[in-house]
């Protein structure tokens, strides 16, 4: 067997009885070790979670006084290589390319998704520059099934001027969303915004320390137990708009991390179906670098969006 140095990390635990009973997978992702419900799968398929010193399955039913070790290998290796991913580019100069960025896309190589992102897929053809070097161009991100228009630089004075832009939240950024309850017609968030207390995965408006987040919605449709809002983001924090709208009760339909309480069913249905959060970055404006000239541009959500609002209208 490897030694303990040929791992990241060794989490070791003893099943007390609150747990008898609980499958391997659950359990793994109640702790807080930091990983996603599919690395513990793959960690479980791979043996490097034992229990008593035994390989085992995910559904694993725990007993108590069982032992559960789980050894977390190193990162893979961070890939910047070109890889031809389609996009669908929106519009590009010599400065900036404007997309629109699909469901399921991660931005940028990390732990956990080490190439297949979507700075793999701009490399494939073309330059980006500015910033991280394991992000080049990158001034804003959007979350893996988060879809939307997302503007990348080309070269380091882009870069310097997109991000002075974004720094001082003068970039216009709207979102559609399709979320559970009964949200007001208007108004505007502004909320404190830090990490959760205790999932570390997550992000919470209800902390007393923390950045400042601010949202302003409206409500362009209502359905049976759902609606569709417009929320323009004047800061952006990391899952902005869907901590504010879980905090809020109106949680984002589709979202496995703040996922909406008390649907009924035909609501649970739409909710199962979506790949992922039903939360579109439909508009984005912003002041060319060079030119200085203001540009805006809009999308349409996409298919699986559409679907989940048409089944909405139908209720």
């Amino acid at each position: 067997m490897a030694g303990s140095s040929d791992f990241l990390d060794v989490w070791r635990w003893t099943i007390e009885g609150d747990d008898e009973g609980e499958r391997l997978d659950h359990f793994l992702r109640d702790q807080d070790v930091g990983i996603t419900r599919s690395q513990i799968k793959k960690l479980i398929d791979t043996d490097s979670v034992t229990v008593d010193g035994a390989a085992t399955r995910p559904a694993h039913k725990l007993r108590a006084g069982q032992r559960v070790v789980l050894r977390v290998p190193p990162p893979e290796p961070l890939s910047l290589e070109p890889q031809d991913i389609p996009l669908d580019v929106v519009y590009e100069d010599d400065d900036v390319v404007v997309l629109n960025k699909q469901q399921g896309l991660v931005v940028h190589p990390a732990p956990g998704h080490p190439n297949g992102t979507l700075v793999n897929a701009l490399l494939f053809g073309r330059t980006t520059a500015g910033g991280d070097p394991l992000r080049p161009g990158i001034v804003h991100r959007l979350d893996k099934d988060t879809s939307g228009l997302m503007v990348v630089a080309k070269n380091d004075a882009a870069h310097a001027g997109l991000a002075e832009q974004f720094h001082v939240h003068s970039v216009d950024r709207r979102y559609q969303v399709l979320v559970s309850g009964r949200p007001p017609q208007s108004g505007t968030w502004s909320t404190l915004h830090g990490r959760h207390p205790t999932q570390r995965r997550m992000f919470s408006s209800r902390v007393t320390r923390g950045k400042s987040a601010v949202s302003r919605f409206e409500t362009v449709d209502r359905f049976e137990g759902a609606a569709r809002l417009r929320v323009v983001l004047e800061t952006g924090r990391t899952h902005q708009v869907r901590v504010h709208c879980h905090d809020h009760g109106v949680s984002v339909l589709g979202d496995p991390l703040y996922p909406p309480r008390h649907l009924n069913e035909a609501l649970m249905a739409i909710h199962k179906k979506l790949p992922g959060q039903a939360l579109h970055a439909e508009l984005l404006g912003f002041d060319h670098p060079r030119s200085g000239r203001r540009l805006r541009f809009e999308i349409e959500p996409p298919g699986h969006f559409a679907q989940a609002l048409e089944c909405l209208q139908n209720l």
